[in-house]
């Protein structure tokens, strides 16, 4: 990525975004007039779950300014949430929240909450979107009088770039809500991919969603190949939205001229599982020439190194028939749709590119049993048997040097010249783009 000079005072930055945001009256002041209209309103602040780097701690951490701002607005605690737009991921348990949280917001005793997507109680149903969706959305937020958005604003595979809206849709929504938001249609409809929000199917849907359930405002931060913060974007929820993709697409754009053999790449922080690691794999298939190979080495660090349970289900299926059937099956009419297949119609794209033999996938936090369910090849092949499954100093070096040596073997046999090889600095963070 292009290199982009991080903010010199990132708490000061904050404070700015809070008292002159983009569109808005300063959060102060909405508060401050919220309780003028309702002394007894209540006011929810959304977080994004462990998935997403979000500055929420340390200098330049954007939430506890926000609640600050509530409390000495003569919010008291009790009228405070603090919800974890999970989506259908997992929810975080205590340990996870206090690594992710300033200090602070622990101490003041505000209640924190994650978002239970299959729980209907928790629900309130909304509407119907202008794609005929019934949307169910978290009932708390909807009965809040003060409603407040944080996260990250990066790249995203099939909704552009994460952030704004998508605190609602999906981080709030019920578990059925999503089977059109990430059904088998939208994500493979050519709008929907990274960088993308005019003409992105996803990106629409979600902030159809977002306006229905409404938010009084937002603060985004954008971030740096080293987590640094570089912007602090607050306000309106599309208008400070929409400066931060601006912002963001001017650095994250990798160019390049033709495409590779083989490419290289990590999952970075988001690649807590198999799962979410799908987007390193997607991220590196525009520089994947015919015939070419990608490595992908992740940390998957998560209590379940591979996803869950209904997300195991479906990659299996996956592995077993191949991608053009496994694409077939998830269009058929015939076909029940299992929360979370998304990333595997994800996966199967990959496939689909560069072959089953063509993908090698390396977590060292990997069992052998998780990973026979895995699509492609699984880059324990390429160690010592004796350090196969194991997290041991080296064995990524040594994964990368035997891929590399499988490379120039096929392309010397193949093509009689060694192989143009890429490796990705930025994993899933650098958006390739054709060199013009």
């Amino acid at each position: 990525m292009a290199e982009v000079r991080p903010l010199p005072d990132p708490a000061a930055a904050v404070e700015g975004a809070l008292e002159a945001p983009l569109g808005t009256p300063s959060l102060a002041a909405i508060v401050r007039e919220r309780l003028r209209a309702d002394p007894a309103a209540r006011a929810v602040v959304v977080i994004s779950d462990n998935t997403r780097p979000v500055p929420y701690r340390g200098e330049g951490g954007i939430l506890w300014p926000v609640l600050r701002r509530l409390l000495e607005a003569g919010l008291p605690r009790e009228r405070i949430l603090v919800l974890v737009a999970t989506g259908t991921h997992a929810p975080l348990p205590e340990r996870e929240l206090e690594r992710m949280l300033d200090p602070r917001v622990l101490a003041a005793g505000i209640s924190i909450r994650n978002h239970d997507a299959r729980d209907p109680g928790e629900l309130a149903h909304l509407g119907r979107t202008s794609r005929g969706e019934e949307v169910y959305v978290n009932r708390a937020y909807l009965g809040a009088g003060i409603r407040i958005l944080t996260g990250l604003v990066e790249s995203h595979f099939i909704a552009g770039v994460s952030g704004g809206r998508k605190s609602i849709c999906p981080g709030l929504i019920g578990e059925r809500s999503t089977h059109r938001f990430h059904g088998a249609e939208m994500m493979a409809a050519e709008g929907a991919r990274d960088l993308a929000l005019d003409g992105n199917p996803c990106h629409e849907e979600a902030l159809e969603v977002a306006r229905m359930a409404g938010a009084d405002f937002i603060i985004n931060a954008t971030l740096d190949k080293s987590f640094r913060m570089t912007g602090v974007f607050a306000g309106h929820l599309e208008e400070a939205h929409r400066a931060a993709f601006d912002f963001l697409a001017g650095y994250v754009r990798v160019p390049f001229a033709q495409p590779y053999d083989a490419v290289a790449t990590h999952a970075g922080f988001v690649g807590i599982n198999h799962y979410q690691s799908v987007k390193a794999a997607l991220a590196a298939l525009p520089a994947a020439g015919p015939g070419g190979r990608i490595l992908v080495v992740a940390a998957n660090t998560d209590a379940d190194p591979v996803g869950s349970l209904r997300y195991r289900s479906v990659l299996a299926l996956l592995t077993l028939i191949g991608a053009e059937r496994f694409r077939r099956l998830i269009f058929s009419p015939d076909w029940t749709f299992i929360p979370e297949q998304w990333e595997v119609q994800a996966w199967a794209r990959v496939l689909e590119r560069v072959g089953a033999e063509g993908l090698t996938y390396y977590s060292p936090q990997m069992g052998a049993r998780d990973c026979s369910l895995l699509p492609g090849m699984d880059g324990n092949r390429l160690l010592p048997e004796e350090r196969r499954h194991r997290a041991e100093p080296g064995n990524v070096q040594r994964v990368l040097d035997g891929f590399l040596r499988e490379v120039s073997a096929d392309c010397g046999e193949r093509l009689g010249r060694e192989p143009r090889v890429a490796f990705l600095a930025d994993g899933p963070y650098g958006i390739l783009t054709p060199a013009r």
